[in-house]
């Protein structure tokens, strides 16, 4: 499928309104429509229709860089609200209506800039997780606001989280701090400027692991999935950092399994892509990670070799642009960006300069 995309696949289609770097993306399907929310540096936070290709809403509330969207699952299926969260470095998380462009909550009990959100895979998304500025993190409940715990530990910023996408059996007491919230045997990965990555239990709060290797601050972390196999499932994390490396990691012993270079800046970005290559040198089929960076490219890696890159896709023509978010997601045949590549898999993501770009 890698050798589809990479053959046939193209830019089809720029999303134009941000006028500085764009921090986060995210996408979802609300009420049948195609929806893109970003984050940027601009200050504000913008919806788009990525079926029509038109900006639908645009929030100006920040008084700083928006650093992280998400789209909220949880307000969609208890409520029928189609809702974006955003952070900033203005300490807040906020809560916005979609169609109303209402504010509809505002957690504050931060004490400094945000970094990184993420939601949930359990009880519809109900919880949020945060990395701040103080060194911390963050469990909220959505549905009451409140903040459940503060998981302590890191001794600098928390440039990133990621929310176990399976339940494991490392926790089987029934001793809690939070209490029974859904989360049994589910974990939290955060990384950080102090270099490290760290997995927390989410019912009893414990700090479970610490892995060191990265020689300077981690700036974005990613679970691997069940469907993926022994090497790239549930039981790895994918990082990358400041230190130009995307690094793979084995949850159970804590140990590196391999490490990708190639970038010349910054990676921004991490994740496992729904691509498989045929590995002749372990006979099967191997899954292939993908990393965005400041070098201004979005690099392709089979996870079982760390030799040279599958593919290269580089951004946009300026040597001071860069890749700083991207999100893989599957546009609707019908939609306006007239892609035919025959993969049925694009590929969006966010610039220094401003613009979103699809790829497909």
């Amino acid at each position: 499928m890698l050798d589809t995309f990479r053959l046939s696949s193209k830019l089809i289609n720029a999303l134009d309104g941000h006028t500085h770097c764009v921090h986060s993306i995210d996408y979802a399907i609300f009420d049948g429509s195609q929806l893109l929310c970003s984050g940027s540096n601009d200050k504000t936070v913008r919806v788009w229709d990525v079926g029509n290709n038109k900006q639908v809403q645009l929030f100006e509330w920040y008084s700083s860089s928006v650093n992280c969207v998400k789209f909220s699952q949880y307000h969609y299926y208890k409520y029928h609200r189609n809702v974006v969260c955003s952070t900033s470095y203005d300490e807040t998380i906020l809560f916005f209506d979609i169609k109303d462009k209402q504010l509809l909550q505002i957690f504050d009990e931060h004490a400094d800039g945000i970094c990184s959100i993420e939601f949930s895979p359990f009880n519809g998304g109900r919880y949020l997780c945060t990395g701040s500025w103080n060194k911390k993190i963050n469990l909220w409940d959505v549905e009451t606001s409140k903040s459940l715990y503060i998981f302590k530990g890191h001794t600098m910023t928390v440039k990133c989280v990621d929310f176990s996408p399976h339940q494991s059996n490392i926790n089987n007491n029934q001793s809690n701090i939070i209490g029974v919230i859904g989360g049994n045997g589910y974990t939290i990965c955060s990384g950080s400027q102090d270099k490290t990555i760290r997995i927390w239990d989410i019912e009893t709060a414990e700090q479970l692991n610490v892995f060191k290797g990265h020689k300077q601050e981690v700036i974005s972390i990613k679970y691997g999935l069940n469907g993926l196999g022994n090497i790239g499932g549930a039981n790895t994390i994918l990082s990358g950092s400041v230190d130009e490396s995307v690094r793979l990691w084995d949850i159970r012993s804590g140990q590196q399994i391999q490490v990708f270079n190639g970038h010349t800046n910054y990676v921004n970005t991490v994740e496992y892509s729904p691509f498989v290559v045929d590995n002749i040198e372990v006979g099967c089929n191997s899954n292939v990670i993908c990393s965005g960076s400041l070098d201004n490219t979005i690099r392709f890696w089979d996870i079982r070799s760390n030799k040279k890159e599958l593919y290269v896709i580089k951004g946009g023509n300026e040597d001071n642009d860069g890749i700083t978010c991207f999100k893989f997601l599957q546009l609707k045949n019908d939609s306006k960006t007239n892609n035919s590549n025959g993969c049925e898999i694009n590929l969006c993501y966010g610039s220094w300069k401003g613009p979103i770009c699809i790829w497909g």
